[in-house]
């Protein structure tokens, strides 16, 4: 056991802006820091519940938002580690603590004298006369124990703390075996003639990949910018079969890695805890405190655009198909593994640009200068790095942000490229969130923002395609909600919003990707230093909705397979594999392939956070859409409608109801009309 006074964890920070001691931290000192934190939140709880005091707004609500610093310190630090440089260890400790953090938990919100104190609040909230944001505080603290069991009666309470215990471990142990399955594949490729259509810079990093793990020749695996590479590129359809066979049966090998239990169990236990407490089904538990508001309006989203783009991605498919069997000279099928080799070389033909032509424009250090000064020129703000923030791993920046008058606002870690231990995809976290009023302290947010980008070579910098250039943007855009944040209760700041409202800060960021203006400043040649040619732009915008199509209906599918699972409303024992296939059919274009399994690596629904959420992505991107028709009208760099949308949607955070929040901002209530627009799908 590490004593507490030399756990960093658990002594102050003296590091610049207080930011963890990830040079000090070892893996050792987390485990005893949980169990401090814990001890610290449960003696916190304990005298909030036990006030002698009548309760108030002040001394339960306020009291119990304010509770808990230390654990989410603790917490924030090991999950970024956890997901971005992970190992067996760290994986160990957290299957370990999990329990005890969801025990915590339930301790909270099954506390029946602190219930007890926070519903006489709320019975008298009328009499408060109360802020908007103190109203919203109550209102969010109230449902929260009411949607995690307050109301129980003792034996539904212990079965509650169990379902909710053995659920935070099954998604641990889902996280984990699509982690360790995807991460033990590898195709190394020793003749050079296998690498015929693979590109030089992807030669180049599938090469020094190969180097770093001690081994001759050309290494893919099934990390994005590795293997989307593969199946975009490869001219061998044997081996693009091969990697698209591996990526898509990851937990789904029937050995000590497949995850399919591990999804019965999981969707069993949240239809248990639904039904516990009063719901039909999971996604009616979930979607009550959404913008969607019920499973019936999600549905009725996905099937109005369903209805719209579908008949668009059939279209895409033949003229795919019949590019391929014109090209080839004779009968084949376009199945999953083909599709991204033949669309981009239909896209090369019909706009003239692809990613090899525009990488050499994308180089990842610009890009970033870029993204940052895009953030300068819409809401003033200043990026400055710091190499003397400590880090959890050599590649991961800091920076330090000011705003437009010199004063300080946040700290950003980024964190661009694959590594064994990193978790696939890309995300936004908050180390420390905005809050004001702790002892006279502004609590300035800390977020780090981690990806999977193309590495940089012996040879050549990272030099990015398109589609990461605009993950960039991204996950920007969700940095750029926690470092704007402005209010006073750390549970309402940043991203903490509608999970189908979280989206739209990032999703409309990607919309400056395809604008002239935007593109002449990032793009510059990594050589020359040239900016990227008028006619490439050109083709750049008008390639935006190649295949837009299929790319919507790809995304429908796996919000209707999201809602599927959600839905079950008796205990699921059947097949997998068919109740996927049956579950996003309306929606699938590509064929089906036997032997693969979404479910078994959709990591979004089983282990993220997304649960009866995903369709928030398109949920969003119809708010995104329609709200950047704002900028599009008034200009894409209007300092008015950046204001504008920063003061009514960035800072706001969860403060208020985001409809109000967006109607505030667009000043009418949002339709998909911008989104078909935008798509080419309505004039």
């Amino acid at each position: 056991m590490v004593h507490s006074k030399s756990n960093p964890l658990l002594s102050p920070y003296h590091t610049p802006f207080a930011t963890p001691p990830f040079d000090k931290i070892k893996t050792e000192h987390y485990e005893p820091a949980f169990e401090e934190a814990i001890k610290q939140l449960n003696e916190e709880i304990i005298a909030i519940a036990d006030n002698p005091e009548p309760p108030t707004f002040n001394n339960t609500i306020v009291a119990l938002e304010r509770s808990g610093i230390l654990l989410y310190r603790v917490s924030s630090a090991f999950f970024n580690v956890l997901n971005a440089e992970g190992n067996d260890e760290m994986m160990e400790i957290s299957q370990r603590i999990s329990p005890k953090l969801s025990e915590s938990s339930n301790n909270i919100y099954l506390n029946e004298k602190l219930f007890h104190r926070v519903k006489t609040i709320y019975k008298e909230k009328e009499k408060l006369n109360l802020s908007t944001e103190d109203n919203r505080l109550l209102d969010e603290t109230y449902d929260s124990f009411l949607v995690q069991g307050a109301n129980l009666d003792k034996k539904q309470k212990e079965i509650y703390r169990k379902l909710s215990s053995d659920l935070s471990l099954l998604n641990l142990q889902f996280e984990q075996n699509a982690l360790k399955d995807k991460n033990r594949f590898e195709l190394l490729i020793t003749n050079e003639e296998q690498l015929s259509g693979i590109p030089e810079s992807i030669r180049d990093a599938a090469q020094k990949l190969a180097k770093d793990k001690g081994k001759e020749g050309w290494l893919f695996d099934l990390s994005a910018p590795s293997y989307t590479a593969f199946l975009r590129y490869s001219d061998f359809t044997d081996m693009r079969e091969k990697m698209y066979r591996e990526y898509m049966s990851v937990g789904n090998k029937d050995d000590e890695y497949d995850n399919k239990d591990t999804i019965k169990k999981i969707v069993n236990n949240r239809l248990h805890i639904a039904r516990l407490l009063g719901y039909k089904d999971y996604a009616e538990y979930i979607l009550k405190h959404t913008m969607a508001k019920s499973p019936q309006n999600v549905y009725k989203l996905l099937n109005q655009l369903l209805e719209a783009y579908k008949p668009v991605a059939i279209n895409e498919y033949n003229a795919v198909e019949g590019f391929a069997l014109e090209t080839e000279k004779k009968e084949l099928k376009i199945m999953p593994w083909d599709w991204s080799y033949y669309s981009e070389k239909l896209k090369d033909i019909r706009f003239n640009v692809n990613d090899e032509m525009t990488r050499p424009y994308f180089e990842l250090e610009n890009v970033k200068k870029g993204v940052f000064e895009l953030a300068t020129q819409l809401y003033g703000i200043t990026f400055k790095q710091n190499k003397e923030i400590p880090v959890y791993h050599p590649e991961v920046d800091a920076y330090e942000i000011y705003d437009e008058k010199g004063d300080f606002m946040a700290i950003l870690y980024t964190d661009f490229h694959p590594r064994e231990g990193k978790q696939s995809g890309a995300w936004m976290n908050s180390i420390k969130p905005q809050f004001k009023g702790i002892e006279g302290d502004d609590g300035r947010p800390q977020v780090v923002i981690v990806m999977n980008f193309t590495r940089p070579t012996d040879t050549k910098p990272s030099l990015l395609s398109f589609d990461e250039v605009n993950t960039l943007l991204h996950e920007f855009g969700h940095a750029l909600h926690g470092i704007l944040a402005d209010g006073t209760y750390s549970l309402l700041t940043g991203t903490s919003v509608y999970r189908d409202f979280v989206e739209l800060p990032s999703q409309i960021m990607e919309n400056w990707l395809i604008e002239k203006e935007f593109l002449d400043q990032i793009a510059v040649h990594y050589e020359t230093g040239a900016k990227i040619p008028e006619s490439l732009i050109q083709n750049l915008v008008d390639a935006a909705n190649f295949n837009t199509g299929y790319q919507c209906c790809r995304q429908i599918s796996f919000g209707l397979l999201d809602m599927a699972w959600h839905t079950i409303t008796t205990p699921f024992e059947g097949d997998v594999v068919e109740f996927e296939r049956n579950a996003w059919s309306p929606a699938i274009i590509l064929p089906e392939v036997s032997g693969t399994l979404m479910s078994s690596n959709f990591g979004h629904i089983f282990s993220g956070g997304y649960a009866a959420g995903y369709y928030g992505y398109k949920w969003a991107e119809v708010l995104d859409a329609d709200a950047f028709s704002v900028f599009k009208e008034k200009g894409i760099f209007n300092k008015d409608v950046a204001k504008s949308f920063r003061d009514h949607i960035l800072s706001k955070g969860g403060t208020e109801d985001p409809e109000v929040l967006y109607k505030r901002f667009r000043g009418q209530e949002p339709t998909i009309d911008a989104l078909l627009i935008r798509n080419g799908i309505k004039k």
